[in-house]
């Protein structure tokens, strides 16, 4: 079996670019060392090989499937696999010490998973929901809810979800029609129907603790009616329900199958359709996270997480075919090079092949990148919840604010890419189940749609994020990528050629920012958003493969030579891309706007 992840550049990426090891200076990770961070990362990937990756395909041909009494079926190896998962410890792994968590910096945490979501897309999402739905609670909820809800959570006996689409409003939350009524005891009573719910039922564990979106009476329009509800699938003894364990009036009305992703239950749920009625009246029983008509704020704590992990899952399917690529292309032999076609030799491997080695490089450079990516923001994370400087703080915050939606959408478009890429390396065999890489594409495809449109993300970045505070984040992260630039400057002339690249560029992305954003039609400004989040993010990752080659600080091996083909490929074959998008994001094009539906 070939590796999940490239555990080398995990390390790279860990100890010799993000520089983990210093956060065990801090007294938030003052008891943890590289050796604490190397262990999670072996038993992550001892578990993700042994237990997740054997019935990945197996989880793919048995989809769930609803039985007669209502209950979800699922193949056994999951609940072995989330049984070892949770053995380990590993579901509490950055959470605080006070509710059962390890405290690990959240780069190591996410580094963690990333070998369970390249093993297993289907079952790792388990407990990557529940792992955002307790992060959610700890930092929202009372300590009663805490007590109630996170800690079982982090003892792998609840399972979360988020529940905030509907059949009718997929990304659309101010259309959506559950309701909440409060009662007298302080509870609420929640009717309607949920869609799209990952997670949404199973007997996994001994509970599933639902975030719901609903709107409470008097709310005012759209979204400022939403609240914010835990509710459980099943109730645990209250004032409501004097018994230990009561069912919840929480239905599975349907299951949806996707393309892709299929060992994850993915449901349709009823609130309060009279089917369970704990106590006396109608409705599911649930309990209030925080204040009335603030529940979207509230979702967006765990949304925002789930983007990054959107953009992580994204990168591990990616990252895992393109493993299996290079396994492939190096083992199967076929074709002989153009200089030599006609003698009488043995086919060579595919890898020896230009075009194979193309492929295979732009792999490279997607997959890494998107690591890269990914593990800074995690970084920042670390960076909130550990400095003692406020500025620190401060720029952590704005530089998350603007990243997130590219660390969701990068991975999510380029990482598919990849893994469409892999199937193409693997000729003819790609294409069949025989081979994985097939697989691997289908799981990938949700992301683009996942928490998110990538539509929705460029909306978000160019019509939002880049708006924030005039514009701060923006700043704080000229200023990252300009200290980038500068030690580039200073190494050998490839990588001072590649940092003035880098610098137009991004300066290019400024002025068309200023642009956009300070357009007076906002709906011109933002039909081309999608394009501009794209530009945006190719820009990023170029400065994440130059500051990755600035910190190689030129040694040498086949690590470290393919660490600076990769940053090669991108600024020779993928940066230049940009400066076309830009270009007719300047130009204010009202193609798309002109286009009149009846004309399609």
């Amino acid at each position: 079996m070939s590796e999940l992840l490239s555990r080398r550049d995990i390390d790279f990426l860990l100890y010799e670019w993000l520089d983990i090891e210093s956060l065990t200076q801090r007294e938030r990770f003052a008891e943890h060392s590289r050796e604490t961070f190397d262990a999670v990362l072996d038993l992550s990937t001892d578990i993700a090989t042994r237990y997740f990756a054997t019935h990945n395909k197996k989880s793919d041909a048995h989809e769930p499937r609803i039985l007669p009494d209502g209950t979800v079926a699922l193949i056994e190896d999951i609940k072995t696999a989330l049984d070892a998962y949770i053995a380990s410890g590993l579901i509490a792994g950055e959470f605080d010490e006070a509710v059962g968590g390890m405290q690990l910096p959240t780069t190591v945490a996410r580094a963690s998973m990333a070998f369970f979501q390249a093993a297993n897309a289907g079952t790792a999402n388990y407990p990557f929901l529940t792992i955002a739905n307790a992060h959610l609670i700890a930092a929202h909820g009372t300590d009663e809810q805490v007590n109630r809800y996170v800690r079982p959570m982090l003892e792998g006996r609840y399972f979360g979800t988020m529940c905030l689409s509907e059949p009718h409003a997929g990304s659309s939350l101010a259309d959506i029609t559950t309701r909440a009524e409060r009662q007298a005891d302080g509870t609420y009573r929640i009717t309607g129907t949920k869609m799209w719910i990952s997670g949404g039922d199973h007997d996994l564990s001994d509970n599933i603790v639902h975030l719901v979106l609903a709107k409470t009476p008097g709310g005012g329009a759209g979204v400022k009616s939403i609240s914010l509800f835990i509710v459980p699938k099943y109730l645990t003894a209250d004032s409501v329900c004097p018994q230990t364990t009561v069912r919840n009036d929480v239905v599975l009305s349907g299951l949806n199958h996707k393309m892709g992703n299929r060992g994850t239950t993915n449901a349709v749920l009823t609130f309060g359709d009279g089917t369970y009625t704990p106590g006396d009246q109608p409705g599911a029983v649930g309990y209030l996270v925080g204040e009335e008509n603030r529940g979207l704020a509230y979702m967006f704590h765990m949304m925002n997480e789930a983007r990054i992990g959107v953009g992580f899952l994204a990168t591990a399917l990616g990252y895992v075919g393109y493993l299996k690529s290079v396994e492939y292309t190096r083992a199967r032999t076929q074709g002989r090079p153009p200089d030599l076609s006609g003698r009488d030799i043995a086919p060579v491997p595919l890898i020896e092949h230009a075009d194979v080695r193309r492929m295979l490089l732009a792999q490279k450079s997607y997959v890494e990148g998107a690591m890269a990516l990914g593990l800074y923001c995690a970084r920042l994370v670390d960076e909130q919840a550990s400095s003692s400087d406020p500025e620190q703080i401060r720029d952590a915050g704005l530089l998350l604010d603007v990243l997130t939606p590219i660390a969701k959408s990068w991975p999510s478009q380029w990482c598919l890419l990849a893994n469409d890429l892999a199937i193409q390396t693997h000729g003819g065999y790609g294409y069949t189940r025989d081979y994985d890489v097939e697989q691997h594409y289908r799981d990938n495809r949700l992301n683009p749609i996942h928490e998110g449109t990538n539509g929705i993300q460029g909306i978000d970045l160019l019509g939002r994020k880049v708006r924030l505070h005039d514009g701060a984040g923006v700043q704080v992260l000229t200023a990252r990528i300009a200290a980038t630039v500068q030690r580039a400057q200073a190494g050998d002339p490839d990588a001072g050629r590649w940092a003035a690249q880098l610098h137009n560029v991004w300066d290019n992305v400024r002025e068309v920012t200023t642009q956009l954003v300070n357009h007076n039609d906002r709906r011109l400004a933002l039909a081309n958003s999608s394009i501009y989040l794209d530009a945006v993010g190719h820009t990023l990752i170029a400065w994440m493969w130059l500051d990755q080659l600035n910190a190689t600080g030129g040694r040498r091996g086949s690590f470290y030579a393919g660490k600076r083909a990769a940053t090669r490929y991108f600024f020779t074959y993928e940066l230049p891309k940009v400066s076309a998008q830009l270009d007719l994001l300047a130009t204010m094009d009202t193609t798309t706007l002109d286009m009149h539906p009846d004309w399609f």
